[in-house]
């Protein structure tokens, strides 16, 4: 009963925060939960949910080179350019710190963090303009402050 309550005040905190994939994602949760059929998917969402919910982002963003909107020549000239060179830094950067991130929450098992996340996605989807997209990378910057300053 206790994480029914906390995913209502969720459910509630990012219906007024306005971060719809979160509103979404802790309502479907909360349906589960009431349908007491937690102990058939929970598991399965548990196992591999961040895996295709990575596959369907990933296909989403790349949805402009599958329609032929961005050409081979757009691609090369953006990688030989300076904004595109600094993005593909920043993606290896990214990229890396979403690794550290995955490994910190779950085989290292600090899942108790992801309230704390979320919270700051729905503050920034709120008050910044923000789309609460980051959980991984924010658990990866932490993991990473984590391993420099208290050596875990």
């Amino acid at each position: 009963m206790e994480s029914n309550i906390i995913l209502v005040i969720i459910l509630a905190i990012s219906i007024i925060g306005k971060a719809n994939s979160v509103s979404v994602a802790t309502a479907i949760l909360l349906i589960i939960k009431l349908l007491n059929i937690e102990k058939y998917i929970f598991p399965a969402l548990d196992k591999s949910g961040v895996f295709w919910a990575l596959v369907l982002l990933i296909a989403a963003i790349l949805i402009p080179i599958a329609n032929g909107s961005i050409s081979p020549f757009k691609i090369k000239d953006n990688l030989t350019s300076v904004i595109g060179i600094i993005a593909l830094l920043l993606s290896f950067f990214t990229t890396y710190l979403s690794g550290l991130g995955l490994k910190y929450l779950t085989v290292q098992g600090h899942g108790d963090v992801m309230p704390a996340l979320i919270l700051g996605s729905i503050a920034a989807a709120a008050f910044l303009g923000g789309v609460p997209v980051g959980p991984l990378i924010t658990t990866g910057l932490l993991a990473l402050v984590m391993k420099v300053f208290h050596k875990e």
